[in-house]
């Protein structure tokens, strides 16, 4: 199956570096505001999910001229746009899931998308948050970071301590590690070669990478 991609109504610092991360086939849904970096990127979505309060009367007439599904819900819902183009995803049977536009701007939605990637039922799904120059996931056993030598990669224990921790591949490793949520000690490690492999033996691991920008010679 053709993998799922989310925009969400985030930040995208780089356009061009997102529509590198574009395959062919792959099955767009814009989560309300996030129309507007697919529209950017001279893309359609195959369906818009959410309350629509972010979404322009032009990007609405642009969607509807060309016929996109819409799935509006009240504002008062109890979910964020986000979340409900997850719930729409998992029930399509989706595994692989990338998320483009969930960092920055509000933090408390930027801390928001990172939680939902806890969510139970991803537990054997592949979903990530990328924008071209940061990616986030969580990993709850092992895990492959694929970048270049210098990238910064930061390990964050979520919801509680992260034990045996090891990694391979970073410039200064751990071994058999405990990882504390009010320590720093996963913070600002970096890429010593293309590939870095993280294990653990409990808990909930956000990793959360960010690339080089790219030289300009």
């Amino acid at each position: 199956m053709t993998r799922l991609i989310i925009f969400a109504n985030g930040i995208v610092p780089e356009l061009e570096s997102a529509r590198r991360l574009l395959q062919a086939g792959d099955f767009l849904i814009a989560a309300d505001g996030g129309t507007r970096h697919v529209l950017a990127l001279g893309l359609f979505p195959s369906i818009v999910i959410g309350d629509l309060d972010s979404l322009t009367q032009d990007d609405r007439r642009r969607l509807d001229a060309k016929g996109v599904e819409i799935q509006q819900y009240s504002r008062d819902k109890a979910e964020t746009d986000l979340e409900l183009a997850y719930q729409y995803a998992c029930t399509s049977g989706y595994r692989e899931i990338l998320v483009i536009g969930a960092l920055g701007g509000r933090l408390d939605q930027t801390l928001g998308n990172l939680s939902l990637l806890t969510k139970p039922e991803f537990a054997t799904l592949n979903v990530r948050i990328d924008d071209g120059v940061e990616e986030a996931f969580i990993t709850r056993g092992r895990c492959v970071v694929h970048g270049k030598p210098g990238d910064i990669v930061s390990l964050i224990p979520w919801s509680g301590e992260v034990r045996g921790v090891c990694t391979e591949g970073l410039r200064w490793p751990l071994l058999e590690e405990t990882l504390f949520p009010e320590k720093t000690r996963g913070i600002s490690n970096e890429m010593a070669r293309e590939t870095a492999t993280i294990s653990q033996k409990s808990g909930l691991l956000l990793v959360i990478h960010h690339r080089q920008a790219e030289s300009s010679q």
